[in-house]
């Protein structure tokens, strides 16, 4: 009898344009669930389309995706919307989640700052991943984490959320991160 593999939930979280929709589908052992539409002359005004402007599409629910790390483990994937009129589904889309990885775009980084805010006030355990897009400046992890403020024992990693690869590498680093800080809840009595 085949052992059910345990599956746990992991949001991809980052502002508008950020590359989630893109990280999904590219670890995806399945055809992703997108609900992207395109954008048009009515956002003009409501979407800030500088440093993407070749974007033509958004997503105005999630994204959905599932890869096997392990015979024993899956994680199923679901992408945020990156604008803020979008956020109302943030609270469902992170029910069950066990952790959460945040899209940075350094040509927006200040776009991330919702992302990590939601997070941090929650308690869900989440990395950046700084999505190396082509033609933009590049920084040290450590750079970008001193501009999100962030704890220093969040994960921050350079990525490209077009290569199978380097978004798999982002999702152990998340799962990796999210056992070793139950592990440590564990320790100190605080999950008795």
């Amino acid at each position: 009898m085949d052992e059910i593999p345990y599956a746990i939930k992991i949001l991809v979280a980052g502002g508008f344009g950020a590359g989630k929709t893109t990280m999904v589908g590219s670890v995806s052992e399945i055809e992703p669930l997108r609900t992207e539409e395109v954008i048009t002359a009515e956002s003009v005004g409501i979407d800030d389309l500088e440093g993407v402007e070749q974007k033509t599409t958004t997503t105005v629910a999630m994204d959905f995706g599932r890869i096997t790390l392990t015979d024993g483990l899956v994680l199923y994937l679901f992408g945020t919307p990156g604008q803020d009129r979008f956020w109302f589904m943030w609270d469902e889309l992170s029910l069950g989640a066990v952790g959460a990885v945040v899209l940075a775009d350094t040509r927006r980084l200040a776009d991330c700052f919702p992302s990590v805010d939601y997070f941090e006030q929650r308690g869900t355990p989440f990395i950046v991943a700084v999505n190396c897009f082509d033609g933009a400046k590049r920084y040290r992890p450590e750079d970008v984490r001193v501009a999100l403020d962030l704890d220093p024992q969040v994960p921050v990693l350079l990525c490209d959320a077009r290569r199978r690869d380097s978004s798999k590498g982002v999702l152990i680093t998340l799962v990796e991160y999210v056992l070793q800080r139950y592990s440590e809840l564990e320790n100190n009595g605080a999950l008795a």
